[in-house]
Order: C-alpha cells, then structure tokens, then sequence
C-alpha cells in the first residue's frame, strides 16, 4: 500500500485547511486509516482515525471539536478537514493505514505511512 499525503501549507491562526490522502491498491477500503503529526524533538502523535466503512471516528483529545475526518472509498481518499487552527498544531502530518483496530493510537501498531505533509500555523 502507498500512501501520498497532500494539502498542507501556512495559514494564519484560527484558519483551515484539509488533507488529502490517496491509497494506491484495490484493498484501500478494507482498511482503517488514520492522520498521525510530529513536530522535531518530539513523538508522533496520534490526530484521528477513521474505520474502512467510514462510520466510526476517533478523535485525538487536542483536536477533538475543530478537525473531522472522513473517507471516500470510491476515490481511495481520506481527509482531514482541520478549522480553528492553533499555532500549535503546526507539524508535519502523516497519512497512515491498516492497524490491527481503527482505534488504535500507538504508532507501532499501523503498518502503512505516507510521506508527510506540512502544516504551519502562523500566530
């Protein structure tokens, strides 16, 4: 499975902007997917999580009420719909696939990654 990972960019505090992630391979909607970030010096951490129908989520407790995903399965696509942006939710953030449940947060446990894509949240 490829993961290529897409929409970031600068935007000002308390603004938007929505990821992309396109899955390669016809198995992309048997699996759960999820949105992982890291900034330097620190660990990933988990942003949300998406099962492979689309109709459970899972919200990391810093993001919870300003980010929502959601999955296109006929396209091979999830998205993170990110508002209200933070200065600290800049970071690189990571597309990732197939862990044992969609709801798990550790990151040894999802077997695919993405390349990463930027986000930075200007004060």
């Amino acid at each position: 499975v490829q993961l290529q990972a897409s929409g970031g960019g600068l935007v000002q505090a308390g603004g938007s902007l929505r990821l992309s992630c396109v899955g390669s391979g016809r198995s992309f909607s048997q699996r759960a997917m999820g949105w992982f970030r890291q900034t330097p010096g620190k660990e990933r951490e988990f942003v949300a999580a998406i099962s492979m129908s689309g109709e459970s989520t899972l919200m990391g407790d810093s993001v919870k009420g300003r980010f929502t995903i959601w999955r296109d399965n006929a396209k091979n696509t999830v998205y993170l719909q990110m508002n209200n942006l933070k200065y600290e939710d800049t970071a690189v953030y990571y597309c990732a696939a197939d862990p044992p449940y969609y709801s798990n947060r550790e990151v040894g446990r999802w077997n695919y990654w993405g390349q990463g894509t930027l986000v930075t949240v200007s004060s």
